[in-house]
């Protein structure tokens, strides 16, 4: 993986790894890595989550990079990307997105690369933002879908029975949502470290096997530790405290129902994020939003994973996450040729 740059509408420097080179070559080749390489007609776009960067997918890209074109941004403010005083809004990152793929496009030529996106934590509820901003042009950019973790609304509802059932565990009213952001503008630090304990599985619910090898799990606990943290101290505390309050307010429910390409939704059994049933809404919808012209559900449009891990599946399973992420890629691409 190597690192590139591209700029936005608002003259904002965004960076993101990629796999394959993407600098015009003089005299294109059939070599690995040149512009006539069957990997770049597959695109898998790994998108990261709150505070987040591409180095989170660390034990996914050589793997995927075998048989695909892989591309991880860095959303602004987060990671290697340029950080504005504004910009802190799912739809910027959206409109961001919608740089990036017209960009990536741009660099290969003739038929349009089939691009999967893997959307983890609010990396999802970005898609979900622009399916609804750019309509039936995400069906079209966008050969299948990919959501890791993420229910389609964090916070409760006043309208329906989107309760704790649900909504986000920790953060899904006004009050909790504004003790989150007092942490991570006041102790960043704790902020940082209590959200490695949410989101890796093996903190947030440890199994007998794990208590039992407390040592070994202590040395992984700094290390991973140490590695997530890094990466969250490269953001803004008050930034991402106001990304985060935009963030949870969003419903992305009836967005989901016009997806008409295949969706893969992944979710972490001992996540400390999510319940089980508030991800799997997004099953549900999809499957609402496809019905024939008979009145009947289109049943298998959308796929359900449980892993045994937390949040970042990728992370604590990435054997697994790689395995299904290739499956899925391999459909979608059956399915649009």
């Amino acid at each position: 993986m190597q690192y590139a740059h591209l700029t936005t509408n608002d003259n904002l420097r965004l960076a993101y790894q990629t796999s394959l080179p993407v600098e015009a070559q003089d005299t294109p080749s059939s070599g690995p890595g040149s512009f006539s390489d069957p990997r770049r007609q597959t695109c898998i776009l790994l998108m990261h989550g709150f505070s987040g960067s591409s180095a989170y997918f660390t034990r996914n890209f050589a793997s995927l990079a075998k048989r695909h074109w892989v591309v991880a941004p860095d959303m602004r403010g987060h990671g290697a990307s340029g950080h504005s005083k504004g910009g802190y809004h799912v739809a910027r990152l959206a409109a961001d997105l919608h740089a990036i793929i017209a960009y990536l496009r741009s660099l290969v030529s003739g038929s349009k690369p089939r691009i999967i996106p893997v959307g983890c934590s609010i990396g999802a509820a970005v898609l979900w933002t622009y399916i609804e901003l750019y309509g039936n042009e995400a069906n079209v950019d966008f050969a299948g879908f990919v959501f890791a973790d993420q229910a389609p609304l964090q916070d409760r509802s006043l309208f329906d029975e989107w309760d704790e059932t649900k909504c986000h565990k920790g953060c899904y009213d006004e009050a909790s949502m504004l003790a989150a952001q007092r942490a991570w503008m006041e102790t960043p630090d704790d902020a940082h470290r209590g959200l490695v304990s949410e989101c890796l599985g093996y903190r947030t619910a440890p199994n007998e096997e794990e208590k039992e090898r407390s040592a070994v799990i202590a040395e992984q606990t700094a290390q991973d530790e140490a590695f997530f943290t890094g990466i969250s101290r490269l953001c803004d505390g008050a930034w991402l405290a106001r990304l985060l309050s935009d963030h949870t307010r969003y419903d992305h429910r009836e967005a989901i129902e016009t997806i008409r390409v295949p969706t893969l939704v992944l979710a972490g059994r001992r996540t400390g994020c999510f319940p089980l049933e508030g991800m799997r809404e997004t099953v549900r919808r999809v499957e609402k939003g496809n019905v024939n012209a008979a009145g009947q559900d289109e049943k298998g449009l959308a796929k359900w994973s449980v892993f045994e891990g937390g949040h970042w599946m990728f992370y604590e399973e990435p054997e697994r996450f790689n395995r299904e992420i290739e499956e899925f890629v391999n459909e979608c691409v059956a399915r649009r040729q």
